[in-house]
């Protein structure tokens, strides 16, 4: 492990790669928390206002953990697999850790986190998985690799996920303009790193295994997500043995994480199963103000 010290929005920030280089940054007190980034067009720790914008936004949880923010290895081959990453992430993990660790996956990390947590069960103690799910859908497809193929080729490609930022089609046309004029300012340094990982995740499908994750599991999805519908969400919690599924009310994909309720959820489901191991299968419909509260099945 390289390791360097910095500050962060009132932190101590470790900055530093795990075996196979994977690039972190370690902030906060606490039993480890080991959050798998959301997708970033560069396998490295990010700079300036991004960096600051991902310490602000995992702060609340760094209250009470030692969050490990990890990304993925720089230098990915084209034909590397979500099972191959995984693998990636579970040696890193017991080399630093040595032992289990709580691991939370957000977007397209959460699709690593799913794959870690059904292929290398001995390093996942508690799983959360955010706005991801079991399988992207075609749409979800169609935008990433319209975006990885035109990177791959220097062109702008950014506008291509217009379509799954935002529902709204008209909203989406000027979200495409937008993005077309501000794809220069995020070209990544290593166009093949994106189309890599964007092609692994494009050929991801957990579906089949979700049975075979016994870590106690929150998957937690927005209502308005236009990445993934709610029907993915409840799929996976459904699939998962003693599984939760959570869903913000008028929340979009970017908005779960920034939700004011997101991290005394997961900091609540960690500090439950710390103390009874999870028995139950439920879903809470989160509005402003109120957590309504339904049985969806007993748990397997």
């Amino acid at each position: 492990m390289i390791k360097v010290a910095g500050r962060g929005s009132g932190f101590d920030v470790s900055e530093g790669a795990l075996t196979h280089g994977l690039p972190y940054l370690a902030f906060g007190s606490g039993q480890p928390l080991v959050f798998l980034r959301w997708f970033t067009p560069d396998h490295a720790n990010p700079t300036g206002w991004q960096r600051t914008s991902e310490i602000r936004t995992l702060a609340p949880l760094a209250r009470h953990f030692r969050v490990y923010a990890v990304g993925r290895a720089p230098g990915m081959a084209m034909g590397t697999t979500m099972a191959d990453i995984a693998t990636q992430h579970a040696e890193a993990i017991r080399a630093e850790f040595g032992s289990a660790v709580n691991v939370l996956g957000v977007s397209s990390g959460g699709s690593v986190a799913l794959q870690l947590a059904a292929d290398h069960p001995d390093v996942v103690r508690m799983l959360v998985v955010a706005s991801s799910g079991d399988t992207l859908p075609m749409t979800a497809k169609r935008a990433q690799m319209s975006y990885a193929n035109a990177v791959a080729a220097g062109r702008r490609g950014l506008h291509h996920t217009a379509p799954v930022m935002v529902r709204s089609r008209t909203l989406a046309r000027l979200a495409a303009a937008i993005l077309w004029l501000a794809d220069p300012l995020a070209r990544p340094e290593n166009p093949a790193d994106t189309a890599a990982f964007l092609q692994a995740e494009d050929s991801f499908d957990i579906s089949e295994r979700l049975g075979e994750i016994t870590a106690p599991t929150l998957v937690v999805g927005g209502e308005l997500d236009a990445f993934y519908p709610v029907e993915t969400f409840r799929r996976t919690a459904d699939r998962i043995p003693n599984a939760q599924l959570t869903i913000y009310r008028r929340t979009g994909h970017q908005g779960v994480v920034k939700h004011k309720l997101f991290a005394q959820d997961v900091i609540s489901f960690i500090g439950a199963n710390d103390r009874h191991p999870t028995n139950s299968h439920t879903e809470k419909h989160v509005e402003e103000r109120a957590h309504v509260t339904e049985s969806v099945r007993p748990s397997r």
